[in-house]
Formats: structure tokens, C-alpha cells, sequence
């Protein structure tokens, strides 16, 4: 009768051990990134046509707004935006380069029980491999809860330090001022007003504030992107520009994904990205200061 108990007790763990090892989901977010700071930069200017407008306003709601897929296991998760097909000529040189430095495209690869994760990012037509450790939040549980997709949500907060090369931290500068300080703004040889390069109009915080909503009820301890450490899957995040929210959620599908950490491009440490890309945008001011805004255009040497 010992040997029989032992046996179910062995099989029941077997059991219970394989299950949590296969467990997979997907979930889908819908991100969107506020442009209204962008927008109020060209609204109301005489060269901007109606149609170049509305072209612009396009593009941008292509550029900020996308469709991710996280695909999860108890330990890892790869994150990726969807893949959709693009008409020939639809985007420009210049919307590359705004999209290079939001740091898109393509796989986000964590483990969490590793405390590591992986990126594969392409910067300006070179491949890079960014292999770091996670990001610890100091996540500070509120008391507010709300239901996402059928699911209860619980509060959490948290302040991290804002990323230098992420262009959705960027705020456009408060352009109002005075008449002395207009009189004694830099003037061009024939006598007018010296125009200014983007990266003069804009600023970056210095810290920005996390609010996420997870759901115990999913016991992973994983989210969207960099996004992790909270008691349950996390289905929404929001920095103050950028909402990402979980539209979707399907837990162990028939079809398992392949979870594995991408291995594409020269391998660098997150700092050591994140100095690359800032000497770039340095390059990209001081060519647009002598060049005008065809200096925007560099490309990276190999």
C-alpha cells in the first residue's frame, strides 16, 4: 500500500512538474504613442499644405501606433511587433530614421529567472545584439483595481530613470518667448532669423513614471518589452505618452512557440548601445547646424 501511495505521490509530481514546463500563452498588445506634442508643431504653419498634413499625421499613426505578440513560458517570453506588409516607397528616409531611434524592430528575448535579456536592434542599417540584465523596478503596489479582457487587474508603480535613445521620451520645448530673448537669437548671414535644427525644440526628462495593471490570475511573472517583477501577467503599461494594452490573451494553445533568445549582430551591453546612438544623434545636430536639414541623412560606416 506504501509502494502505491509513493508511486502516485512520484507520478502526481511527474505530472504537475511537465505541466508547468509545457505551459505557454500569447498575448497581444495594441501600443499607442501620443503625438500631440509633435502635431502642434506644424499645425498652423503656412508651408505645411492640408495634404502634406494629413500625410504627415499618417505616418506618425503608422509609426506609433503597432500590434506586439508576447509569446510566454514560466521563465522566458519573446516580444515582437507584428508582422505586416509594407507598400513599396511607403516610408521614408526620414521615418526610418525617427523609427531607428525609437529603438524598434525586432526580438525582445527575457528571462526572468536568468535576470538577462536580449534585443536585436537595427540602428541606422547596422545590426546590433544588446545582452544585459533585466531592469530591477522598485514596484510600489497600489489599491486600485480594474478588469482588462475578463481579467481583475491590480495597480503598480514605478519611477525609473528615462532612456537617453528612446525617442518616445522626448518632449517638444516650450517655445514662448520674449522679445529681448527673440532680438538676441543667432541671426544667418542675410540677417534672418537662424533656423534651429528638431533636436534644438525638444527635451528629455529625466525620469519618467511606470503605471502597470497585472493580473494574478496569469501567475507569470512577465509583460510586454522590458516589463516584468509584478505577481501576474502584466496586461497594460503606462509611461504617460506611451499606452500599451493587452487586446488579447490565449493560454496553452495547441501550437507552441519557439522561445529562444535572437543571436543577429554585433553584441553590445545596453550602455554601450546606448553611447552609440547618442554620438549618432551628436553627429546628426552639429551636420544639421552646417548643412541645414539635409544633414539628417548619415548613414552608419561598417
Amino acid at each position: 500500500m506504501k509502494k502505491l501511495v509513493l508511486t502516485l505521490s512520484f507520478l502526481l509530481v511527474a505530472v504537475i512538474s511537465n505541466a508547468q514546463r509545457d505551459f505557454q500563452g500569447v498575448a497581444i498588445y495594441e501600443s499607442k504613442t501620443s503625438t500631440a506634442d509633435f502635431k502642434a508643431r506644424f499645425e498652423g504653419n503656412k508651408d505645411i499644405t492640408p495634404e502634406m498634413q494629413k500625410m504627415i499625421e499618417e505616418r506618425m499613426k503608422k509609426m506609433f501606433e503597432k500590434t506586439f505578440i508576447l509569446n510566454f513560458d514560466k521563465s522566458a517570453s519573446i516580444y515582437k511587433e507584428e508582422e505586416k506588409l509594407e507598400t513599396p516607397g511607403q516610408q521614408g528616409g526620414g521615418m526610418r530614421m525617427m523609427t531607428s531611434f525609437m529603438g524598434g524592430g525586432g526580438t525582445f528575448y527575457k528571462n526572468v529567472k536568468e535576470k538577462m535579456y536580449t534585443v536585436d536592434k537595427e540602428f541606422m542599417g547596422k545590426e546590433f545584439l544588446v545582452k544585459d540584465s533585466l531592469k530591477v523596478y522598485n514596484w510600489k503596489m497600489e489599491g486600485e483595481t480594474k478588469v482588462i479582457g475578463g481579467y481583475t487587474c491590480y495597480k503598480a508603480t514605478a519611477v525609473v530613470p528615462a532612456s537617453k535613445t528612446d525617442f518616445r521620451n522626448f518632449r517638444m520645448k516650450n517655445d514662448k518667448k520674449t522679445d529681448e530673448a527673440k532680438k538676441e537669437e543667432p541671426k544667418s548671414e542675410d540677417g534672418k532669423e537662424k533656423k534651429t535644427n528638431f533636436f534644438d525644440e525638444v527635451d528629455m526628462p529625466k525620469e519618467i513614471t511606470i503605471t502597470a495593471w497585472y493580473a494574478p490570475e496569469i501567475p507569470i511573472n512577465q509583460g510586454p518589452e522590458g516589463y516584468w517583477g509584478l505577481p501576474g501577467l502584466i496586461l497594460e503599461v503606462n509611461d504617460g505618452k506611451t499606452i500599451t494594452l493587452c487586446s488579447k490573451i490565449v493560454l496553452n494553445a495547441k501550437e507552441k512557440a519557439d522561445i529562444k533568445a535572437p543571436n543577429n549582430g554585433k553584441e553590445v551591453t545596453q550602455t554601450e548601445y546606448d553611447e552609440i546612438v547618442t554620438k549618432k544623434m551628436e553627429e546628426m545636430m552639429e551636420m544639421n547646424q552646417g548643412q541645414g536639414r539635409g544633414g539628417m541623412q548619415i548613414r552608419m560606416s561598417r
